[in-house]
């Protein structure tokens, strides 16, 4: 398996997740469009810095065999995946679990404020 594929398989998990947490929640409590895109792309910035200062340092490397050969920096592109991944989950997940903590309260639960 090519890191391409490892990194699809990873994507396209986490974007059916939060499609289906996103399905889930109400539509007040939904995470923003824009406010997911500035994340994923304050992340993507962040792992092309990071991720080349790791491979400079060789803290890691990659098998050239198994990547598709286009790098931003020294990074990888399958190593992009899992930041976008990680922005558009998280928040979906995020979302769903308050609006079930909300609800919880709205019919008469009481739990401790976090």
């Amino acid at each position: 398996m090519t890191y391409l594929q490892l990194a699809a398989w990873f994507l396209g998990a986490a974007a059916v997740a939060a499609v289906v947490l996103v399905s889930l929640t109400p539509r007040a409590r939904r995470p923003r469009a824009a406010a997911l895109a500035i994340a994923a792309l304050a992340l993507i910035a962040l792992t092309a810095v990071f991720d080349s200062i790791m491979i400079a340092s060789g803290l890691f490397h990659y098998s050239p065999d198994h990547l598709l050969g286009v790098h931003i920096g020294l990074a990888p592109l399958e190593d992009f995946a899992y930041p976008v991944a990680g922005a558009v989950l998280l928040p979906a997940l995020w979302a769903f679990l308050r609006a079930r903590r909300h609800s919880g309260r709205a019919e008469g639960g009481r739990e401790a404020d976090a």
